[in-house]
């Protein structure tokens, strides 16, 4: 080849490159508009909703598991009380997502020890890596993490779910001690990815508020019911922090030993606003006196009923008039997508009169 036409091809080579390049950059960027700028420091509309492609659903062990991608996010891990924001990489392809439940009760199981391997052709691309526990406005609590995968193919994913770190009460005593694992095969296209749905929000995006979650006939959304539908008795709800906490009495769930004279329980339900969405993986206490009497003060134990759902709970029998002080430990160890990156951070003590 002469150097002039060596030169050309390598001209045309790097232009196409380029195009290339360019073309990723404008779909990457078109995924992930623009932060808001002065975002509050509370639960707001994002930029943008997007859809899912799902891959499958499949059991292990006790669980059942549902495969799912979209495009690359961009998302905030936590560590301790600190925000830490997760950029797309130019090698990330795929947000891949798993969501987890109890298929007898179809509630969602939150689960901070699932780990993922994706494998093509018997090489390993993500090899037995933890997902983050996550939450998001659109699909509730979940896992996931962003992976680059090598182009369009076939791909097989490894799921291994571990127990349940919360004590488990009710139909779930007993349950969700052991690891599960599913294998799952993801037929990867490009032009797939470019087909999942796509909406800006410009006229809401900032705003306090949420969108609605994901309607999805196959899998279930961790929602938690309203206080009036929950069981027992609701004392109240204490608002810190942009989450709501609420307060309810109810018999012992099996599995929660009593001690003295209680013969109740007590129960913190802490969620989201305008979805309510359950709030795991965070350490509350709480001290109740009545009069000018300390009933307890101590941590509550992180606990996951089929009844109450997630929640932090302690056998006690909390009265009308009694007062309840909530402090938040740590706060919930959830990466967190848009819309909610800036909430549930800094809480300041609650304090409550019970009333039923």
């Amino acid at each position: 080849m002469h150097r002039r036409e060596f030169l050309a091809a390598g001209a045309a080579a790097t232009a196409a490159g380029l195009a290339g390049c360019r073309s990723m950059f404008r779909t990457r960027s078109a995924r992930s508009p623009p932060l808001v700028e002065d975002r509050p420091d509370a639960v707001y509309v994002p930029t943008h909703v997007e859809g899912m492609e799902m891959v499958g659903t499949s059991t292990a062990g006790d669980y059942r598991v549902a495969l799912t991608y979209s495009f690359p996010h961009r998302f905030w891990t936590i560590d301790i009380d600190q925000r830490n924001k997760i950029e797309i990489q130019g090698s990330d392809s795929i947000h891949l997502m798993t969501t987890i439940w109890d298929p007898e009760t179809m509630t969602v199981v939150p689960n901070n020890a699932v780990s993922t391997t994706v494998r093509r052709d018997g090489e390993s691309l993500f090899s037995g890596r933890n997902l983050w526990p996550m939450i998001s406005q659109n699909m509730s609590v979940h896992a996931g993490d962003n992976v680059a995968l090598d182009g369009d193919g076939t791909y097989e994913v490894d799921i291994e779910v571990g127990p349940v770190s919360a004590r488990t009460t009710g139909a779930f005593q007993d349950r969700f001690t052991e690891v599960g694992s599913a294998t799952f095969t993801l037929d990867f296209q490009r032009s797939t990815l470019e087909d999942i749905s796509f909406e800006r929000l410009r006229d809401r995006q900032g705003e306090l508020g949420a969108v609605d979650p994901m309607q999805m006939e196959m899998v279930p959304v961790a929602r938690l019911p309203e206080p009036a539908d929950m069981p027992g008795t609701h004392l109240g709800t204490a608002e810190s922090g942009d989450a709501r906490f609420v307060v309810l009495r109810t018999d012992p769930p099996e599995g929660v030993e009593t001690e003295g004279d209680a013969d109740s329980y007590l129960a913190i339900s802490p969620r989201t606003p305008y979805n309510r969405y359950p709030l795991p993986l965070m350490a509350l206490s709480a001290r109740l006196t009545r009069g000018p009497d300390e009933l307890f003060a101590t941590s509550l134990q992180q606990t996951f009923d089929p009844d109450l759902g997630y929640h932090y709970g302690i056998a006690a029998d909390p009265q009308d008039g009694d007062d309840l002080a909530i402090v938040v430990d740590s706060v919930p160890q959830l990466a967190r997508h848009e819309g909610y990156e800036m909430a549930f951070l800094e809480f300041e003590d609650m304090d409550l009169t019970l009333s039923a």
